[in-house]
């Protein structure tokens, strides 16, 4: 496995920065999760085995031993210690006021281990008048740009998955990759430091960039796109699908499959930004073709004509949809006290000539805390001590 050999410590919390330590459990890290005795509160969100432990954790926490550990006390402190001199990344997505406080701000890390990369996900960064201010998702999906444009002029929407968060443990993981090569190099660590806001408008430059060199405020216009049409959802007989039509070629493919190859040649259409600025007509041709057929059906004649199509699927039916199971995507993992597998989707990449390590389920609270600190040199009675004060 490419990260054989790594310690991740991870005190993330919810998505930033679990997520970036479960991806970097897939290929091989030895990967730590510190949590609270008796289990964080990210631990319990949308519950689904019977010790509480929810959907979102059996992700977010796949292959990571636990421990938990009364992280401010004395003696939680000086456990912290002795893992970060093992520990090649630690991952924390806290505010910075709360790393200087628990001793896991970088200056702190690094006078125990220099070689340690600390990676750490905060909503606005360390500077700046809102450094100080917590968030998640929603607050870099709203500061962007993004719900603005989404939903109609009179009622923004934001995203109800939290794309900002997984973005900003995409750019946290790449940033942990760098600085482990850095220090092959260099033998010291350093600090990867990721943002709501930087990923959030990271994703939305190109609408920034349009309104600084172009000066036009975009509108929300629903689900059809500024910049191509028809892209846009519409109902069929018996469900919905959506297109984005982006090109003069798959436009051109896509007229002459709804039967008005007049439309190739009309000015109105010679461009993807015009066919987004008189989307509204095109989206009305779209909307009475697809009224006429079934769902099926009309996607079998925008796939014959090679025109980007899907269905508009529930969470009840998109694991079940045969491409899923043809990539195989899903690697259930039973989790005790759960009444089936969990479908849990790992890092949907393949390397050629590696393989992700074997799946495994996320821990129950605390599963691995005995095993840890004995490791750490600490002994039965110590241990029995240290649960019996609470400190894990």
């Amino acid at each position: 496995m490419p990260l054989t050999g790594i310690r991740v410590l991870d005190f993330g919390r919810y998505i930033a920065g679990p997520y970036c330590a479960a991806l970097l459990a897939d290929y091989g890290a030895d990967v730590i999760r510190i949590e609270a005795p008796g289990g964080n509160d990210d631990r319990f969100t949308v519950p689904v085995a019977e010790d509480g432990s929810g959907a979102m954790f059996m992700q977010m926490n796949r292959a990571k031993r636990s421990l938990t550990l009364k992280i401010g006390s004395a003696e939680g402190r000086e456990i912290v210690r002795k893992l970060v001199e093992t520990a090649d990344v630690v991952v924390a997505n806290l505010p910075h006021e709360a790393l200087v406080k628990l001793d896991l701000d970088y200056a702190s890390l690094s006078v125990i281990n220099p070689r340690v990369i600390l990676a750490t996900a905060s909503a606005f960064g360390s500077t700046g008048p809102l450094s100080g201010h917590v968030g998640f998702d929603a607050v870099g999906q709203a500061m962007s740009g993004t719900v603005h444009l989404t939903g109609e002029p009179d009622q923004p929407y934001r995203a109800q998955v939290n794309f900002v968060d997984f973005a900003t443990a995409l750019h946290c993981a790449f940033g942990v990759m760098l600085a482990l090569r850095e220090r092959d190099a260099t033998g010291k660590g350093q600090c990867v430091s990721g943002s709501l806001l930087g990923t959030a408008l990271a994703l939305s430059n190109a609408l920034t960039i349009d309104h600084a060199l172009n000066g036009i405020e975009r509108q929300p216009m629903g689900n059809r796109g500024f910049s191509s049409g028809p892209t846009d959802l519409f109902r069929t007989r018996d469900g919905w699908i959506v297109t984005q039509i982006v090109g003069a070629s798959i436009f051109a493919r896509w007229a002459n499959c709804v039967g008005r190859p007049e439309l190739i040649d009309d000015p109105r259409f010679a461009s993807d930004i015009l066919r987004g600025d008189n989307g509204a007509e095109l989206s009305a041709i779209m909307q009475d073709w697809c009224a006429e057929r079934s769902r099926d059906a009309a996607l079998s004649e925008l796939a014959d004509a090679r025109v980007p199509a899907a269905p508009v699927l529930k969470a009840s039916e998109a694991l079940a949809e045969p491409q899923v199971a043809a990539m195989g995507l899903v690697e259930p993992m039973a989790y005790p006290g759960a009444p089936a597998a969990a479908p849990v989707i790992r890092a949907p990449i393949a390397l050629s000539a590696v393989d992700k390590a074997a799946p495994q389920r996320a821990p129950t609270v605390g599963e691995h805390s005995n095993a840890i600190l004995s490791d750490l040199g600490y002994g039965a009675e110590e241990i029995a001590a240290l649960r019996a004060k609470n400190i894990i």
